[in-house]
């Protein structure tokens, strides 16, 4: 039987690892996630335009320790699962990351030192790929140094990209475990601290078959909502493998407020670390308790945008009531609530209008006065009629998220309240001396969304019911009155002038 050789080319080694490794920038993270696995309490990153030094404290390497670095694809840090003094889970799995590095540089060196063995190793690209057959590297054994102690210092030398300093920060925090105790990360002199976002929070806590899914999902502030960096991190082991909405995206501009984690310790990642291995049973499960999660995100998002919109249409209705106190103390023969004090001359709004003094009258005036004595004539002849029974309200009750103010007019008054009737139910009604305003309706809806015309229209449909107050047997004469109230309520400087609608 004869046997063929398997043979790899050196420069595919290379070539793989820049596939894993698709953004240089990532190299950086991994080697800081090297530290953490190592027992590291502080990792010092240093950047220049020409290298990059990663040095940490860890437990350091001996010779077989080196030989295990460059051990490529090597199960070992899988079968240990812990490291020996802080217990950590380890992060690393493939051990490629150091030959992706070349994909950034022409060549790194690894700086090793552990009790009484101290070395380094250098690997030059260019170098190495000259030796077609060997796949040795030089070691050079170190006197070690005390003042040192044990760790490791991995040097990226003659870089062929550039990398951004914030972008750097922002990978290590994203993707290594800055939140445990005795791990410490820094940047040319400056410590790397987790992300704090303010904000509304909902933390959750749900198990499977598998393990714990548990973390926080924060709504922001309007003020802090971004386009960028969408969506919920999704760690393993504290690292972040990809940002996911789960379904959320159907929200609209609300989910650029959505932030936070989630930690699935036991979900099955990519050989590149950018993903999850979708069919596994694993990630089913985990989608099926974020399906939970996100359903509760909807209801409390819901809950919170139904509180806007309350102080919102409140605020506006206070507002609209106003200028209509106002519309009506400029023009007493309109109002059906008696005279209403101008502003100074009563209680203002809220407060029992003053009566005026009985004066002659408007044409207008005259004319209802001329109905209502010749209406009372004609029931003088009529047989009594009996008496109606008392229509029970329509409106049986009201939503949780329904705004009511009640505003005097003089000696009475009205309440006005808005609240969801259907988008088919009336868009206004009245019932006794309540107002109601359909947040429903499709004409409210499109205004509400004017911030220009949302007091104007809130304003119209109570003064259209105030006029028919008024008017209950001549539409048009209480169209012709609400049009009038309706422009003196939005007038900058109140008209004096005493001519009204006939």
């Amino acid at each position: 039987m004869e046997y063929l050789p398997v043979t790899v080319d050196k420069s595919h080694l290379i070539t793989i690892g820049e596939r894993l490794y698709s953004e240089s920038i990532e190299l950086i993270r991994e080697l800081v996630n090297n530290a953490y696995d190592a027992d590291a309490t502080e990792v010092e990153i240093r950047m220049t335009d020409q290298m990059i030094e990663v040095k940490d404290n860890g437990s350091g390497m001996d010779l077989d320790g080196l030989r295990q670095y460059f051990n490529i694809g090597s199960p070992e840090k899988v079968g240990k699962g812990k490291s020996p003094v802080f217990h950590r889970d380890l992060i690393g799995q493939f051990g490629i990351g150091k030959f992706a590095s070349l994909s950034a540089c022409e060549c790194f060196e690894v700086y090793t030192q552990k009790g009484e063995f101290a070395a380094k190793v250098i690997f030059d690209k260019k170098e190495w790929e000259k030796k077609e057959g060997e796949w040795h590297l030089p070691l050079e054994r170190l006197t070690p140094d005390p003042e040192r102690g044990n760790g490791t210092t991995v040097t990226l030398l003659k870089l062929t990209r550039e990398f951004d300093p914030e972008e750097v920060i922002r990978r290590i925090v994203e993707g290594t475990p800055l939140k445990v105790p005795n791990f410490i990360v820094r940047l040319n002199g400056i410590r790397i601290t987790p992300r704090s976002l303010s904000g509304h929070r909902i933390p959750f806590l749900e198990g499977t078959e598998f393990g714990p899914v548990h973390g926080e999902i924060i709504v922001l502030p309007s003020s802090s909502a971004s386009p960028t960096e969408l969506g919920i991190e999704v760690k393993v082991k504290q690292v972040t493998v990809k940002r996911e909405l789960f379904g959320l995206e159907h929200l609209g501009k609300i989910v650029s407020r959505i932030r936070g984690e989630v930690n699935a310790d036991f979900l099955p990642v990519t050989t590149d670390r950018s993903g999850f291995l979708i069919d596994s049973p694993q990630y089913l499960a985990f989608q099926k308790v974020m399906g939970k999660v996100v359903k509760e995100v909807e209801d409390v998002l819901r809950r919170m945008a139904g509180k806007k919109e309350r102080q919102r249409a409140s605020k506006a209705l206070k507002e609209a009531l106003q200028r209509i106190q106002r519309a009506l103390s400029l023009n007493p023969d309109l109002s059906p609530f008696g005279a209403i004090p101008i502003a100074g001359e009563g209680e203002g709004m809220g407060g029992a209008g003053v009566v005026s003094k009985k004066s002659e009258g408007t044409e207008t005036e005259k004319q209802e006065s001329l109905e209502v004595k010749k209406e009372a004539e004609e029931k003088k002849g009529s047989p009594p009629e009996k008496k109606k029974r008392k229509k029970s309200p329509t409106v049986k009750r009201l939503t949780p998220n329904a705004v009511v103010q009640r505003a005097k007019f003089g000696e009475t008054g009205v309440s006005v309240c808005l609240d969801d009737f259907g988008e088919e139910g009336l868009e206004c009604f009245t019932e006794g001396t309540v107002i109601y305003i359909n947040r429903q309706h499709p004409l409210y809806q499109r205004e509400a969304q004017k911030p220009d015309t949302y007091i104007l229209n809130i304003t119209r449909l109570i003064t259209q019911e105030i006029s028919l107050m008024k008017m209950t047997k001549n539409p048009r004469q209480a169209f012709l009155r609400q049009s009038k109230l309706l422009k003196d309520a939005f007038i900058d400087q109140p008209a004096k002038s005493s001519d009204h609608p006939s």
